[in-house]
């Protein structure tokens, strides 16, 4: 055939050269065909990086394969903590990782190459995100370890939190720990379980700072002996109790050790037009002291401190900074209402008369039934109720014995263990130490007051155990008392002598004592309290 032929006729080099050219056409036509097939445009996790502002290096697009049929990945900014995830240039994908993830596209044309199970990678600035693992050359977590690190504070009200439970628990559930000292029980509380439960939390966890600063007489001390005893009692206690913590970041309250009584005694001047101001200004020069050595006081802005008053001025002088009036715990025994005090922040604690400096010779009674008089006062004539009792029940009655002066010979004592009711009405402070006298020898108290938050009434019942007489009700006096039946009256008593615990001064501190109760209301105000600037989850 004439092709045959004049290929035959042809040289050996020519026919070699017409060999060879089909082969190079189809790799020329290969290698243009792969070289588009291979771009990760639509398959593939693409990451690029850059710096933020600050130099931190961010990761600032994530893009999910799909192609032309599924969109880009939402692009948001992401700051990489150096201590988890280490990145040392721009990109974050090597030249390996990219003939790793080619050669899984090739292999899996038709999914997405994912190495995670099905999830979306979604990224928000408010915790930490999961990214996923390309290869295992950069060794990036899928899980990034971000640990916040908690601040005392912040531990400290994680243990709260969990005292709260606890509290909540108790009084929801009905349950109640066994407690070989004692354990509160019936109406005088107004709930026994939550109370007992609360007591061993502050028991377990309770920590107070005082502060050290300031030098006697002002400061660190406090009488004794008058009717502003429980002043100098607790700040004695207070600073050798085991509730004392030393170190500043443990606590939970700061103790302000200023006695009003001392500022009274040593500052006050009777001559000067202006005798407020010298009693102030100590106040704000300490406080101004501790505040400025501390970060506490302006970290809270005084919520978590607590100052102690007996005086009948410790209201007043506390409202020489604004922020201790408002903010802080005022332990005070004249708990009066209408100047300032606040039951939910503020605590109220008794006023006690230790003639001796303790307890010995004042506690206990007669029976019920060897108590010839109904009710019973003596003392002076002041303040707006007194005057309204002495005019109606002075001399007038041998039931009611109310007296300006007792007679002489005649004991003050002995009269209250005699008679069935101790009367107490406000004098020129809603405070009076008769509450308690009536409670050691087996009276039962009646409050004739205005404005005034009984002792430990967050926790205590008064209603159960004592007898509430309004003022305007004074010249009923006789029927209301003469009213109660002997059965209630025996029920009011035995539950006097029970609560009493709550009242009792110990040179050394015992469970539930009064000093313990003092500090048990603190505690209970600074569960409830939420420090400023505290994030709370």
């Amino acid at each position: 055939m004439k092709i045959c032929s004049s290929w035959c006729s042809k040289s050996a080099s020519t026919r070699f050269f017409w060999i060879i050219i089909p082969f190079i056409l189809v790799s020329i036509f290969f290698a243009f065909g792969n070289s588009k097939s291979s771009s990760f445009s639509t398959s593939t996790w693409l990451f690029s990086s850059g710096k933020n502002n600050s130099g931190e290096l961010v990761a600032v697009k994530v893009a999910v394969n799909g192609g032309a049929d599924h969109e880009d990945a939402i692009l948001e900014d992401y700051n990489f903590n150096n201590s988890n995830i280490i990145i040392n240039s721009f990109s974050p994908i090597t030249a390996e990782a990219d003939q790793e993830s080619e050669e899984e596209f090739q292999e899996n044309h038709e999914q997405p190459v994912v190495t995670q199970k099905d999830e979306s990678f979604n990224i928000s600035s408010e915790k930490p995100h999961e990214l996923p693992s390309l290869n295992e050359t950069h060794d990036l977590s899928t899980e990034p370890k971000i640990k916040k690190k908690f601040t005392n504070l912040e531990k400290l009200e994680v243990q709260l939190g969990k005292a709260r439970a606890a509290i909540k628990e108790a009084a929801m559930s009905g349950n109640q720990t066994d407690d070989s000292d004692y354990v509160p029980t019936g109406p005088m509380y107004w709930n026994a379980k939550a109370f007992h439960r609360s007591y061993l939390e502050m028991e377990k966890q309770f920590k107070v700072f005082v502060y050290e600063e300031g030098e006697q007489p002002i400061f660190h001390n406090g009488p004794c002996k008058s009717i502003y005893a429980m002043e100098g009692n607790f700040i004695y206690q207070m600073e050798t109790t085991k509730f004392r913590t030393r170190d500043p970041e443990k606590a939970h309250v700061f103790f302000l050790p200023i006695s009003v009584t001392a500022i009274v005694h040593f500052i006050y001047d009777r001559k000067s037009r202006d005798h407020w101001n010298p009693m102030k200004q100590t106040l704000t020069d300490y406080i101004n002291l501790v505040s400025g050595k501390y970060p506490y006081w302006n970290r809270s802005i005084g919520a978590d401190h607590f100052m102690l008053s007996c005086h009948d001025w410790g209201p007043e002088i506390s409202k020489a900074v604004p922020e201790l009036f408002k903010n802080s715990i005022r332990a005070l025994c004249n708990a009066n209402t209408s100047e300032g005090f606040k039951p939910s922040r503020d605590v109220s604690f008794p006023e006690i008369l230790l003639p001796g400096g303790t307890m010995d010779g004042l506690l206990g009674g007669p029976s019920p039934s060897r108590r010839s008089i109904l009710a019973f006062f003596a003392g002076g004539l002041h303040g707006p109720i007194r005057p309204v009792l002495l005019e109606h029940w002075e001399n007038k009655d041998n039931d009611v014995q109310v007296h300006r002066y007792l007679p002489k010979g005649v004991s003050y004592y002995g009269m209250l263990r005699n008679s069935k009711f101790c009367l107490c009405p406000s004098g020129y402070e809603v405070a009076s130490p008769r509450m308690v006298e009536a409670l050691y020898t087996g009276c039962v108290p009646v409050l004739i007051k205005d404005h005034y938050v009984p002792p430990f009434s967050d926790v205590l019942n008064w209603k159960s155990f004592s007898v509430e007489v309004p003022v305007e009700r004074i010249p009923d006096l006789k029927k209301i008392l003469a009213g109660i039946s002997t059965r209630q009256y025996i029920r009011l008593q035995r539950r006097g002598k029970q609560v009493r615990r709550h009242f009792e001064v110990n040179r050394t501190p015992k469970r539930y004592d009064v000093f313990h109760m003092i500090l048990h209301s603190i505690w209970l105000r600074r569960l409830n309290i939420k420090l400023h600037g505290l994030e709370y989850l």
